[in-house]
């Protein structure tokens, strides 16, 4: 079933998303559901709180990033409970966009290389280094599971020059391909 996104200013997104346990109720059912969403909303990858589940998961497809990074290819995965442990490499600027703030792309400074703890769907734990284009989405994602969205990372500046999209994001005012929860979208009476 594809799940609605929810847009700039939803509460869940502002939230520090919670661990989960094997047991989580429809686990299974929420994962194939979120993979279903990432492949309509042409996205590279998908939290949790995106699809309104303040839960430590997200999932990443950087397949549509080939063949202009040769290193996306492929790279297809779940990550729950996450923990960032470690970021290094040079500082690397790659303009960015996000699923809950359609339309809005900005340059965003990431360090190029991370080290990084998760629970794959098994729940097998994994310790691993990702670099470039595959580290870059990682953090995009793990960013959500903070409460935090790709705009928090520019200049204040910038993002001051946004507010008007970034409310009327909020208030529905946007043209999706994808269903979405818009948190202060006006109703007509």
């Amino acid at each position: 079933m594809i799940l609605p996104i929810v847009a700039y200013g939803h509460p869940t997104l502002k939230a520090i998303a919670q661990p989960i346990t094997p047991d989580y109720p429809e686990l299974e059912t929420l994962m194939k559901d979120m993979w279903e969403t990432l492949a309509h909303s042409e996205g590279v990858g998908l939290a949790a709180p995106q699809v309104n589940k303040s839960i430590r998961l997200f999932i990443v497809d950087g397949n549509p990033f080939y063949p202009d990074y040769p290193d996306a290819k492929g790279f297809k995965q779940v990550f729950i409970n996450a923990e960032l442990l470690e970021t290094f490499g040079d500082e690397v600027s790659f303009k960015e966009g996000c699923l809950s703030l359609p339309n809005i792309y900005e340059e965003v400074i990431r360090p190029d290389k991370i080290r990084i703890k998760y629970l794959d769907e098994n729940f097998e734990e994994h310790e691993e280094v990702f670099e470039g284009i595959r580290s870059r989405i990682i953090q995009h994602e793990y960013d959500h599971l903070q409460g935090h969205v790709h705009v928090d990372r520019i200049a204040p500046l910038r993002k001051t020059l946004l507010q008007s999209k970034l409310r009327a994001i909020s208030e529905g005012k946007c043209e999706v391909d994808y269903r979405m929860i818009f948190p202060h979208k006006k109703r007509h009476r």
